[in-house]
């Protein structure tokens, strides 16, 4: 099967986790044996030859530095102008992997189109390049509203106005409040740059005045459902419906603690609460019954978005055993066209109908 998927925070491993993602994740694993400056050293799932391995030919890959005050207990850059210049490094990765024939930039219908001609031409794709669309994950590090088109002429596709806590644009997860002038001077200037909303990490004030303020195209990269694990970083059936109401498409996210309800981090592990992909299956499959389709939902894994194989499915060793997730839901039932849909097929067909 041929995947999509639409939430990789592949520079931010590069850069701030040092990986080369040329390498296979049993390098990388090996590489960092006995490191432990973060909780997912030696647990690594994500690589450019695993994301090849498991026919993953186009991923939705992010730019992410949050700025934070000095006394924040969440982890960020002390200045807008230091999170703008590690986005800005994370892109020189994003190039210099384009420059190494490893990965391309699709950023309008005709780049997609020729992408997907490549990675389903019949021919091996072990050496071929892993299409990207960028991606920025809160909007913080965006110094001003000038810099969202400075971003737009380097390939800026989607933003998620914001991430964790409070932020310069938008209050993020565990926070909340509307969004500020600011804010809704952002989404004006996202639609005029058709530039896509992410509404993923938005707390449910600033979701709701999103939905009210801007007009233009909607996803939710990677976000599951609070019916099954109650925390406002998932989104509420009536956010769900919200945005299936759009025509958003939504992400499937791996992060084990939004799979399962009352994980504990550093202290539950994936096998012991039963973690396993049938429990990202179960969030998927929620939202097309809500949606009584499968034209909504996706993949947006997450994977080693600051955590490895110590807090996602048990089953999963590699990013190339999505593979298994196709399987699942063909034993549940869904057909050809439905696994086409919700592999790839529902991401494609978005940005067919919003990009120029």
């Amino acid at each position: 099967m041929f995947i999509v998927d639409a939430h990789l925070d592949l520079s931010m491993n590069a850069m701030e986790w040092n990986r080369d993602l040329r390498n296979d994740v049993t390098t990388l694993r090996a590489l960092e044996k006995g490191m432990t400056d973060k909780p997912d050293r030696e647990r690594a799932t994500v690589s450019l030859p695993a994301l090849r391995n498991g026919n993953i030919g186009i991923v939705v890959a992010t730019q992410i530095a949050r700025f934070v005050k000095p006394d924040s207990l969440i982890p960020g850059w002390n200045s807008p102008q230091q999170a703008w210049a590690q986005t800005q490094a994370q892109l020189a990765w994003y190039k210099s992997m384009e420059e190494a024939g490893e990965m391309v930039q699709i950023i309008d219908k005709t780049s997609l189109q020729n992408h997907i001609s490549l990675w389903n031409n019949g021919q091996p794709n072990d050496q071929k390049p892993i299409g990207y669309i960028l991606s920025l994950e809160g909007a913080d590090s965006l110094i001003d509203l000038s810099y969202l088109e400075r971003a737009y002429n380097y390939g800026l596709r989607a933003v998620g106005p914001a991430h964790y806590g409070p932020g310069r644009y938008a209050n993020g997860t565990d926070a909340t409040g509307k969004m500020n002038a600011n804010g809704l001077a952002l989404l004006k200037e996202m639609e005029r740059l058709n530039i896509i909303l992410d509404a993923t990490h938005l707390c449910d004030d600033a979701f709701w005045q999103a939905m009210d303020h801007f007009n233009g195209a909607v996803w939710a990269s990677h976000n599951n459902c609070r019916a099954l694990v109650n925390h406002n970083r998932q989104f509420s059936d009536e956010q769900l419906t919200a945005l299936i109401k759009r025509g958003a498409v939504i992400g499937g996210a791996f992060d084990a603690w939004m799979l399962v309800p009352n994980w504990e981090r550093g202290v539950s592990t994936p096998t012991g609460m039963h973690c396993d992909l049938q429990t990202v299956f179960n969030h998927m499959d929620h939202i097309c019954q809500l949606a009584g389709n499968t034209l909504h939902i996706g993949i947006g894994s997450d994977l080693d978005g600051a955590f490895g194989t110590e807090q996602c499915p048990h089953d999963l060793d590699t990013i190339a055993d999505l593979q298994k997730l196709v399987t699942i839901f063909t034993d549940h039932g869904y057909s050809q066209a439905d696994l086409n849909n919700i592999f790839h097929q529902n991401w494609i067909n978005f940005l067919m109908k919003n990009w120029n």
